[in-house]
């Protein structure tokens, strides 16, 4: 299996009939479970049957079977999620029920496969893990420091002080112990490279 993780670009929408029930996959990206939860409010609908849904977070996950039995909606939903690596992702299906029951199996792989088509029409983007830096360093060292900032390090702020500028950085997290090295050799010992611990 596959140790990238990605996330999805933008939102996607996918139906499917299945013996007479209509099946609506509504997927978007999201970065909160608040954002995840305003994102199934917008797009249920009062009228479906059912209105299931899956949440992946960096660090956490949710579903909901909406009335379906037990393990047979949320869960194949999730697993489509984490069938593909994806995070930060927020997908609901809405069932308008046919007539026709389709059993426990049958269900699954009904939430599950419309999921997981919903996905396949999405664009990935790769997640790199990165490292909130603070980065300070005197008006003298700044434009050789900063020629040093190049794919995979982004400058988030920038705030002068008397003694130079200091940088909040978001850097790639196999780049962090090489920059940081740099940067104090550029700056002969001057420069400040702190790293901040973010509990997510």
């Amino acid at each position: 299996m596959s140790s990238k993780i990605y996330r999805i670009q933008s939102y996607q929408y996918f139906e499917e009939r299945i013996k007479n029930s209509l099946f609506i996959c509504h997927c978007a990206p999201v970065f909160s479970a608040e954002e995840a939860f305003d994102f199934f409010n917008k797009y249920s609908q009062s009228d479906a049957t059912h209105n299931c849904w899956a949440f992946k977070l960096i660090d956490s996950y949710r579903f909901n079977d909406d009335g379906e039995p037990g393990g047979t909606a949320g869960r194949p939903m999730l697993q489509a999620i984490e069938g593909k690596n994806l995070i930060n992702i927020a997908s609901l299906v809405i069932r308008y029920y046919g007539g026709i029951k389709l059993g426990t199996g049958g269900l699954m792989r009904a939430y599950g496969g419309v999921t997981a088509k919903c996905l396949d029409l999405a664009t990935l983007i790769e997640v790199v893990p990165t490292k909130k830096i603070i980065c300070k360093v005197p008006f003298s060292d700044i434009a050789i420091v900063k020629s040093k900032f190049t794919q995979g390090i982004s400058v988030v702020e920038e705030n002068f002080t008397n003694e130079g500028v200091v940088w909040q950085l978001e850097v790639e997290e196999n780049l962090v112990s090489n920059l940081g090295q740099t940067v104090i050799n550029l700056t002969k010992g001057k420069g400040v490279w702190d790293i901040l611990e973010i509990k997510q």
